[in-house]
């Protein structure tokens, strides 16, 4: 039997079959409850109401240190004639106010002398004490139904006399993953092999919503195991994450298990990345909902924030936890497919008094996109993308504070970068640098449109054969700034011992030779053509000039792996790799900025950590470096 018919359902059609799915089937509409100590409750969400069964205060108190008074016996106080007071009391706060006594005194306003203490100013009833019930009063409504409990709702719970609080028990998520090629984490895998971190993930994600969440081992990819495991799981969850299997291809039984275990609501949403996922349900007394999640890791994580999270809300009888969100600017084009809702994770930061989105690698495989996202932007179904510059609503995973922190550098990709981005976040936590691999050119149009703080730049100019400076004279003027960086070594990138023999440029056009290149507008891309040219070789005569990568690593991965014998890039991504590496050329690569914000606050660390030695040190560490300028204003 081949896997069902993966289907477009939008995302909110998808969510209402699947609750209706869910109650013909007849699971639970909410997990059962409990009643816990208050001192474990938070995270956990109220079964009912919670009513005070005290007073807080129980009685009328002193709000401050001082003496306890008659008010009445302070009236005539004034600076130009105190009134000594014989009848008070001293009293620390929170101490009983002493019986006959409506108010206090605070010890600063108190002079003692040997006949009393001394007022310079009357004090009206009440002042400076706490009434019984001041902040809560016994049979009053301290907390409604469906409340998450926070740790100040544990404090009050606990002041209103209420020390075991009825709540929604945590939901039980078992999570199972499946294929013959997953391994275990920390088991060594071979070719065509994978680790289970997409288990790890959606645990600690059920977890931060939570829930007790449960894994079993790894199931090969087997109907009847699957189908075993499925239903022995349903027995003690209230959510069961199926990962992997969701397409359609021929290991891919999760949908055919699911129908076999149960019923099939939804296979296929208009969502993306995520589209494959499967909405279901396991029969059984009760009937238990089933998530067929993708096993891409970006589809699995944004699956469970789509589809899973809202319905552990529900379980719980809470409103779906809403992250804050914020409008920015983009700092590029974003194309889009028409018909899913597509979920595209952006770094974010402040540029010129607006927030500036950009765009991350959008591959439901590219984990990483994830961990360096500050936010998620959602396009529209309906919606084509979205031009640079254009407003978009984007729901923040980081504060504005630290965003407002955020050195936003858009152009060439270069390691000096990421070096620099971890030395910065170790001096100051709230420090980031958000590097964004554009090329060089798409860098300065960015800069120029004041959508990043800093471009990264070693564009040649084949007319004058200088770098960056005749671009930045043509889309910036006068008012740029050009700070270098570095000077780096450029070459081929080889396999180790350079079996293929290349000597250089000439080279690529023998018989065989399979290239990958960089972006278009890339300054490395824009250094191989100037070479070509001078060569008088075609680039049409160059097995693979067209197939394009956007970063010196990435084209380094692709030497390693074997799927092309060479690509120009710096010897730093060479030596990380393990690879041979055969000179081209030495080039200057520069950042450039705005003139202004050159002795701004934002961009101040950046400068410092230039000038460190043990920057510049670590630099050159990495290979192909030469610090001899770095630092150096040179426009």
């Amino acid at each position: 039997m081949s896997s069902p018919f993966v289907s477009d359902v939008p995302a909110a059609e998808a969510l209402a079959a699947w609750r209706e799915a869910r109650a013909a089937a007849g699971c639970p509409p909410r997990v059962g409850t409990v009643r816990v100590p208050v001192g474990a409750a938070v995270g956990r969400v109220t079964a009912e109401p919670v009513w005070a069964r005290r007073s807080s205060p129980a009685f009328d108190s002193a709000g401050m240190d001082g003496i306890a008074v008659l008010a009445a016996d302070t009236t005539a106080a004034s600076e130009t004639k105190p009134v000594v007071l014989t009848d008070f009391e001293v009293v620390d706060t929170g101490d009983p106010l002493p019986p006959r006594y409506d108010a206090v005194v605070m010890r600063e306003h108190v002079h003692h002398t040997p006949e009393g203490a001394e007022l310079r100013a009357a004090v009206p009833p009440y002042q400076h004490v706490r009434s019984i019930g001041e902040d809560i009063s016994a049979a009053e409504l301290l907390l409604p139904e469906g409340h998450r409990l926070r740790p100040v709702d544990v404090a009050a719970c606990a002041a209103a006399g209420v020390t075991e609080p009825v709540v929604r028990r945590a939901p039980v998520v078992v999570i199972i993953p499946t294929g013959d090629e997953i391994r275990p984490i920390g088991t060594a895998v071979e070719p065509g092999e994978i680790l289970d971190t997409n288990s790890l993930m959606l645990a600690a994600q059920a977890r931060e919503a939570g829930c007790d969440a449960r894994v079993t081992d790894i199931v090969p990819d087997d109907p009847q195991a699957i189908t075993a495991v499925l239903r022995a799981a349903a027995a003690e969850a209230d959510l069961v994450l199926l990962i992997a299997g969701s397409s359609a291809g021929r290991d891919d039984y999760t949908a055919r298990v699911i129908a076999e275990a149960g019923a099939v609501a939804v296979h296929g949403v208009a969502v993306r990345p995520g589209h494959p996922v499967v909405l279901g349900v396991v029969a059984g007394e009760p009937a238990t909902p089933v998530l067929g999640v993708p096993g891409y890791p970006v589809s699995a994580a944004l699956t469970f924030d789509i589809f899973a999270a809202p319905l552990l809300a529900e379980l719980e009888g809470a409103g779906p936890r809403e992250r804050p969100a914020t409008t920015a600017r983009l700092a590029r084009k974003l194309p889009s497919v028409v018909g899913m809702d597509d979920w595209v994770r952006v770094r974010l930061g402040r540029v010129q008094d607006h927030v500036v989105a950009t765009p991350l690698p959008r591959g439901a495989g590219v984990l990483t996109s994830l961990v360096r996202a500050d936010g998620l932007l959602v396009v529209p179904a309906g919606v084509e993308g979205h031009h640079a510059g254009s407003e978009v609503r984007v729901d923040l995973l980081r504060g504005l504070r630290e965003i407002d922190r955020t050195i936003v550098a858009i152009g060439s990709h270069d390691l000096v970068l990421d070096l620099a981005a971890s030395a910065l976040r170790a001096a100051d936590p709230l420090v980031t640098l958000a590097s964004s691999n554009v090329g060089s050119l798409g860098g300065l149009v960015a800069l120029r449109d004041g959508l990043c703080h800093l471009a990264g730049s070693h564009l040649l100019d084949p007319a004058t054969g200088e770098y960056t400076l005749p671009y930045v004279d043509k889309l910036l003027g006068p008012d740029a700034a050009v700070i270098r960086l570095v000077h780096r070594d450029q070459g081929l990138l080889v396999a180790p011992g350079n079996p293929l023999g290349l000597k250089g440029i000439d080279d690529l056009a023998q018989p065989g030779v399979r290239y990958v290149n960089r972006q278009r507008g890339a300054g490395t891309r824009a250094l191989l053509d100037h070479e070509l040219a001078r060569r008088d070789l075609d680039p049409a005569a160059i097995p693979g000039y067209a197939r394009e990568e956007h970063t010196h690593l990435a084209v380094a991965a692709a030497v390693a792996a074997g799927r092309a014998d060479t690509g120009l890039g710096i010897l730093a991504a060479a030596r990380a790799f393990g690879l041979g590496f055969v000179p081209v050329a030495q080039e200057p690569y520069d950042l450039v900025l705005r003139a202004a914000d050159v002795s701004g606050e934002l961009l101040a660390p950046l400068w410092d950590l230039l000038e460190n030695p043990g920057f510049r040190t670590s630099i050159e560490d990495l290979g192909g470096y030469s610090c001899a300028e770095t630092g150096t204003r040179i426009r």
